[in-house]
């Protein structure tokens, strides 16, 4: 592995992301809005026992939510760098391909910590209560857990050729996963088909653990958590250097 060559992967993408400032924005912009709208409309007649209020419920949903979207979608940019031929420049570098693949996934999550970092920040306005132990549990499994998310992505996005189809893709990929972890409602009481469903959806355990860590709730074990979500990490990225090797660019 050449670490030199994965931090100026890793530096370019921190330029391109630092210049796209619309890019931060809509990225924290989404979550606080279905915190305030979805939260507080459907939340006034929603109650949930051991939480003051349903936007405390939900938070680590939208957390979640929020370094899924730009994780998953950090695959489009793959995308564009191949149609610009800005991926084929790359490629034909001394640089192996496994040592791209980790600066693109290290590039990802700097970019969901940094978004995870403003939403908690949101999180205090809604009644979250912190501590510095919760604030650093909270941004590590995010970092592990956007490594995997980001590992998908790109493994997607090097099977495709248009931002289109990457798009049209990711639309019935992502909102299914989401509605189905648990980000929104509880997993109690649910029927055995989504009870099922729910429990082979990585993205249920995740927050299941950045539940437990912010406000003390949890459906499963947290080792069950910790392990299925490392396990998720290890395999996608494993999964995503060996289509990255197979890359056409």
């Amino acid at each position: 592995m050449n670490w030199a060559g994965v931090y100026a992967i890793w530096q370019r993408e921190m330029l391109t992301f630092f210049r796209e400032k619309p890019r931060i924005v809509s990225s924290v912009a989404n979550p606080i809005l279905w915190l305030l709208a979805f939260g507080g409309g459907l939340g006034s007649a929603v109650v949930i026992p051991g939480v003051e209020n349903y936007q405390q419920y939900i938070f680590a949903g939208i957390l979640m939510q929020t370094f899924l979207f730009s994780s998953i979608f950090y695959g489009a940019y793959l995308v564009w760098d191949r149609r610009i031929d800005l991926l084929k420049a790359i490629l034909v570098t001394p640089l192996s391909r496994s040592s791209i693949f980790l600066g693109k996934v290290i590039g990802g999550v700097t970019f969901s910590l940094v978004e995870a970092a403003i939403i908690l920040v949101f999180g205090v306005v809604i009644g979250i209560h912190y501590t510095v132990l919760s604030v650093f549990l909270t941004l590590l499994m995010v970092a592990v857990a956007a490594a995997g998310l980001t590992a998908v992505g790109l493994t997607i996005g090097s099977f495709m050729t248009s931002p289109e189809g990457f798009q049209l893709i990711m639309t019935f990929f992502i909102f299914p996963l989401f509605f189905l972890s648990g980000a929104l409602y509880p997993l109690e009481d649910l029927n055995i088909f989504l009870t099922t469903l729910s429990g082979i959806n990585p993205l249920t355990y995740i927050v299941d653990v950045l539940r437990s860590i912010l406000i003390g709730l949890q459906y499963f074990g947290t080792i069950e958590n910790i392990i299925i979500t490392v396990s998720f990490t290890v395999i996608a990225n494993i999964i995503g250097i060996q289509a990255f090797k197979r890359m056409r660019a």
